[in-house]
């Protein structure tokens, strides 16, 4: 039983890891530009079917895969940004914040209906060799799933990173702290919050793109992990990096975890039980101020 628990776990970090590039995008939109993009659902989608195409017809490798699932949902980010939710940004009021993430749930159903016209509602599957599970200390993960977990990991540590080290990063931070004390430094809001979103959109379609390559891609792909994915980004604090990252894995474990007492069918149950119990105890979230890009 513990063996079989200590799985599940391994299972749940697994997953935890891709939940975390997306959540991690959730956390750095709504850290710049003051509200949940639900959108990021719809751009993991894109970066996924981006992954995908390139690798059915050029038969490219992961690297260059993950490239273009970082650039295409990134630019398309932007670009969505620009024409459906910079117009309400202006209009600063007490309800922009909601509004924004009615619109961002507009703008989720939008993308993800054209990505069901432009590709149908089948499965598509990456070409990619039937490997054999391996067998590391007595528990068993399939080689694919380590790739995913390293690559998550790696990028996870590349962005803490960045904002720690580089100009741009700094900046980033300036406007999430303080975005009219950042103008007066001579810092331009507007493209940084560009950038903030095709950095936390191209997250998103690189979680995607890994997901879809350990399984498959469809239209509703990001739509069926964005509870749990905002689950994460509330666990660990909205404005918080670690916290997205940690907040990810924990509603991972927890996935797996209720597994051992519930079907499948009510595994996201989890992401809602999460949810309840941060507003209720912690609405700041477990990991408030632990890395965050508001100070």
């Amino acid at each position: 039983m513990a063996a079989e628990l200590l799985q599940y776990i391994l299972n749940g970090l697994v997953l935890g890891a891709l939940i975390a590039l997306p959540a991690l995008g959730l956390t750095l939109i709504f850290s710049v530009q003051g509200f949940v993009n639900f959108s990021v659902a719809a751009q993991m989608t894109v970066g996924a079917y981006a992954a995908w195409w390139v690798s059915a017809h050029f038969q490219w490798s992961p690297l260059p895969m993950l490239a273009i699932a970082f650039l295409i949902p990134g630019m398309l980010g932007v670009a969505t940004d620009r024409l459906a939710l910079a117009p309400i940004r202006r209009r600063a009021s007490a309800q922009t914040p909601l509004m924004l993430a009615v619109a961002s749930i507009a703008l989720n159903l939008a993308l993800e209906n054209a990505l069901r016209f432009a590709f149908g509602s089948d499965l598509n599957s990456f070409d990619i060799p039937i490997e054999r599970n391996l067998r590391l200390l007595g528990f068993s993960v399939g080689p694919q799933q380590l790739r995913n977990l390293a690559v998550a990991l790696a990028i996870a540590v590349a962005l803490a990173a960045f904002f720690s080290m580089t100009r741009w990063g700094k900046a980033m931070r300036a406007v999430a702290d303080n975005s009219d004390l950042a103008r007066l430094k001579g810092i331009d809001p507007s493209r940084l919050s560009n950038l903030a979103t095709f950095i936390g959109m191209g997250l998103a379609g690189i979680g995607g793109s890994l997901l879809a390559m350990d399984t498959s891609v469809d239209p509703s792909t990001g739509s069926r992990l964005i509870l749990v994915i905002f689950a994460a980004s509330v666990l660990g604090g909205l404005t918080s990096l670690y916290g997205a990252v940690l907040g990810a894995l924990l509603i991972g474990v927890a996935g797996e975890m209720a597994l051992v007492a519930m079907p499948p069918v009510y595994q996201s149950l989890t992401a809602f039980i999460a949810i309840l119990l941060v507003l209720l105890v912690r609405p700041n979230g477990l990991f408030a101020g632990t890395g965050a890009i508001r100070r």
